[in-house]
């Protein structure tokens, strides 16, 4: 077995790295097929399509009213009203009828006085083709509708129709074979929850890869999953590309996942290689940075990464980009729009950086607030409103500078954004699926949340510089038990301010189910045995431990894994979960989220704090009303470990 490691020696710039695929495919064009019109949504024209008809193809009324010939009605006028007799001068015709033989006019309804049965009467003349769509009006026969390579849409279907074009020739669609590896990866149909173990993986990039590849225009098939081993892989690969007797293959394109790293046991690279040629290993991207490219036969074969973002940020940039192009089918390029950072955001040099974000408006301004950057976090992309190109020459952007966001999410969507930075809790999750049965208010589109969490104290520095509309706090005055007052007062003087409570809930220690190291309180986080995880500095989770540990006669220094942080109550819990602690600062509700232990500490305060500038606007005013109904605290209750006795009551206010 061949284990020898993949070395990145000449990693390519995207642009460099996107030249060169194009130069290898640039005669891969698919050929021709024949399609039904009303099957031909997002296909390319192969050949030019012409009329066959003229649409309309006869002379036709475009109102409802009276026929005739504009020279019966000459001299018509209040004065000397002219009489009409419909079936002799004049005929009734209703909008989209043939127009009777002789007549070049429409005389609409409303300007006929109607005599009689036998009689109508005009009190003004018609001029030739009034109110009557002439043949060839639309489209005349013999005309070009659309040349060679237009993208069909649904507006195009209709005018082919309308111009007797029944069928079309279009580029075939593309067929990809996406062929899944690792030892690790368990399909969802052959695994639950309950019978996973350490090491199991679910594979889900065939699935999100298979997506990608109909939205570039494409059709897949998912080869059975293959453990890493070279042979297995490039037996796969060269029966997939037709290297046998007759050389024909099905597929225009083959993606193998996983493998194209520089491990030990990714083979990749030694498939394409021994098959074909690797044009391309490396690119100075992130995430997506081991993505390579090479030929087998005539085919493109692409080893994408496994991590889920990488798979995607790669997939995106080459595979899809060569999908279109064989198909002559435009890329569509994502809005952009200029962003602030709510935040400084570093990067590395060398490499571009594909940096999720979400983004609202904040006095006018579009606010972005970063996403974890893990590759294996699919999540990042599902909660982003769009994506920052940090350039491989930049080591990031400052908060005071503006960037250049790709939307992810229509502009509009955004808009309508509440921007929540501060301490976390799960009722914000709640909260942000609530305030989507919260009828919107004239004016406003459906309401949404984004929020960010970098503790109770990053909150109210976010109020400070205008980045959030509100911030989550729940910190703890040592000298008086108090919440939150004393540092508004401290850190947002002069800033007028409403302070809503969202709950009370239960903090306190999270344990292992059945406590193994028989923890009974603060204390015992002085045993060297017991290893903590903590939160971030400048949370009020942090500000409480800090305060419980000095009330029990100790330092941080007495507690191992002090400096262990986590930004979250369920990354806590996970933490605990997980084995790489033994205890944690946390909610009740994440303990119970995770069927954990928890020995309770303290009833704590977790408010809102709100800038009055913002109260009063439509989309706070609905989610104020969002955490009064009783539909949203019934759910909060059922989570366990709050009350919602004070929830939606101002609990400070210097407006």
């Amino acid at each position: 077995m061949n284990k020898k490691r993949n070395v990145y020696l000449d990693m390519k710039s995207i642009e460099d790295a996107r030249s060169i695929l194009f130069e290898r495919f640039r005669h891969s064009t698919m050929p021709s097929e024949m399609v039904d019109v009303v099957n031909a949504k997002g296909r390319v024209l192969s050949a030019p399509a012409i009329a066959a008809i003229s649409s309309p193809n006869f002379h036709a009324a475009a109102m409802d009213g009276i026929a005739l010939d504009a020279h019966v009605s000459f001299g018509a006028s209040e004065e000397s009203p002219k009489i009409l007799v419909p079936g002799e001068n004049a005929f009734w015709i209703n909008t989209g009828h043939v127009l009777p033989e002789g007549c070049n006019a429409v005389i609409m309804i409303e300007h006929l006085n109607i005599v009689d049965e036998q009689q109508v009467q005009i009190e003004a003349p018609a001029f030739p083709w009034q109110y009557v769509r002439k043949m060839g009006e639309d489209i005349v026969a013999t005309e070009l509708l659309f040349p060679r390579d237009h993208e069909i849409n649904a507006y195009a279907m209709g005018a082919l129709l309308s111009g007797g074009i029944f069928q079309v020739a279009v580029y075939q669609r593309p067929r990809v074979l996406i062929i899944p590896t690792g030892n690790e990866l368990k399909q969802w149909r052959d695994i639950t929850p309950d019978t996973m173990t350490p090491g199991d993986v679910i594979e889900s990039n065939a699935t999100v890869l298979g997506g990608l590849c109909q939205d570039f225009g494409a059709d897949f098939d998912i080869h059975p999953m293959l453990e890493d081993t070279l042979e297995g892989i490039q037996s796969a690969v060269d029966q997939a590309a037709g290297s046998g007797e007759d050389d024909q293959s099905p597929y225009d394109m083959i993606c193998i996942i996983g493998g194209s790293s520089a491990g030990s046991m990714d083979f990749a690279k030694p498939v394409i290689s021994n098959l074909g040629e690797v044009f391309v290993h490396g690119v100075t991207m992130m995430p997506g940075k081991p993505v390579m490219f090479g030929k087998v036969g005539h085919i493109p074969v692409f080893g994408i990464p496994g991590y889920p973002v990488s798979a995607i940020v790669a997939f995106e940039q080459f595979a899809g980009p060569l999908l279109a192009r064989m198909q002559k089918k435009p890329v569509q390029a994502e809005p952009v729009v200029s962003v602030t950072p709510a935040r400084n955001m570093s990067s590395k040099l060398g490499q571009e950086e594909f940096l999720r974000v979400k983004i609202g408006s904040v006095d006018g301004r579009l606010i972005a607030s970063g996403l974890p950057r893990g590759s294996g976090s699919i999540t990042t992309l599902t909660e982003a409103d769009g994506i920052i190109r940090i350039p491989r020459h930049s080591e990031g952007i400052n908060a005071d500078e503006s960037a250049t966001a790709h939307l992810l999410r229509p502009k509009s969507v955004i808009e309508d954004t509440v921007v929540i930075i501060g301490s976390h809790d799960n009722t914000l999750d709640l909260l942000a699926d609530q305030v989507r049965r919260t009828p919107a208010r004239q004016g406003t589109g459906q309401i949404s949340i984004s929020s960010s969490h970098v503790g109770s104290l990053g909150g109210l520095m976010a109020i400070k510089r205008g980045t959030c509309h509100m911030a989550g706090a729940h910190l703890l005055d040592p000298e008086d038990g108090t919440y939150n007052i004393s540092y508004i007062r401290k850190y947002l003087e002069g800033e007028k301010l409403i302070v809503i409570n969202l709950v009370m809930r239960e903090q306190g220690l999270i344990l292992p189910k059945g406590n193994p190291k028989n923890i009974r309180g603060i204390e015992d986080l002085a045993n060297k045995d017991v290893q903590f995880m903590n939160r971030q500095a400048g949370s009020g989770t942090r500000i409480l431990t800090d305060y419980k540990l000095k009330a029990a006669g100790m330092s941080p220094n007495d507690v191992s894994g002090y400096t262990d942080e986590e930004y979250t109550h369920m990354s806590v819990a996970a933490s605990v979960m997980s084995g790489r602690a033994d205890a944690g600062m946390g909610i009740l509700a994440a303990a119970r989220a995770l069927n954990l232990d928890f020995l309770p500490v303290v009833t704590e305060e977790y408010d809102l704090v709100i800038p009055d500038r913002f109260f009063q606007t439509d989309k706070i005013q609905v989610l104020i009303e969002t955490i009064n109904s009783s539909g949203f605290k019934k759910r909060v209750e059922q989570l366990g470990g709050y009350s919602t006795t004070h929830t939606g009551e101002a609990m400070y206010q210097n407006v």
